[in-house]
């Protein structure tokens, strides 16, 4: 939570990342931008927050210790659909950045993310048609992380039941989920 006590003019921004170094150099950056930053590091502290201080800005990490940052941005738009949610992650998909659009993030931006780029995309207000068309498709690597995330988004973020509908051992699932993604 904020060191500040009295209410501030400034907007208001919750950060969730259970990247305690990462919310702390992130934070400064925001304060200095004119938020009044919140942070917390796993879900239950960012949800409660969340209630308490009624952020118009949030910035959400897509994985949150072994929890999903997806049920964060679904819990945010519970209680306000104005709050403008960026979700960050280091482990970018397809299939978790459309999930994060339709759960109410108005962008998605992978790791490592700078503040100026957290703060365009906080404001960012429509899609950009410039966007680089690859010509190359996914590599058969890349097209299971994909796939995997897929079922796993399916799933509401259960390993044992995204396994089971893959039909492989719950470890060997989590065990592909820890390998960063192969980038292409």
């Amino acid at each position: 939570m904020s060191d500040t006590t009295e209410t501030s003019e400034n907007p208001r921004l919750l950060l969730v990342d259970d990247d305690k170094t990462f919310c702390m150099v992130l934070r400064q950056a925001l304060e200095k931008r004119h938020f009044e930053v919140f942070v917390a590091h796993d879900l239950e502290a960012g949800i409660a927050t969340a209630e308490e201080v009624e952020p118009e800005y949030a910035v959400i990490d897509l994985r949150i210790g072994h929890d999903s940052g997806l049920n964060m941005v679904k819990r945010l738009v519970e209680l306000d659909d104005n709050t403008r949610i960026v979700m960050l992650t280091g482990f970018a998909s397809i299939a978790t950045a459309v999930e994060a659009i339709k759960l109410g993030a108005i962008h998605y931006l992978t790791k490592p993310a700078d503040a100026d780029e957290i703060m365009t995309a906080l404001h960012k207000d429509a899609g950009d048609d410039k966007v680089e068309i690859k010509d190359k498709p996914l590599s058969v690597k890349r097209l299971e992380w994909e796939h995997l995330q897929k079922v796993l988004v399916e799933h509401d973020g259960n390993i044992s039941a995204a396994a089971r509908a893959l039909g492989m051992h719950r470890r060997t699932l989590q065990r592909k989920l820890e390998k960063r993604p192969v980038k292409d």
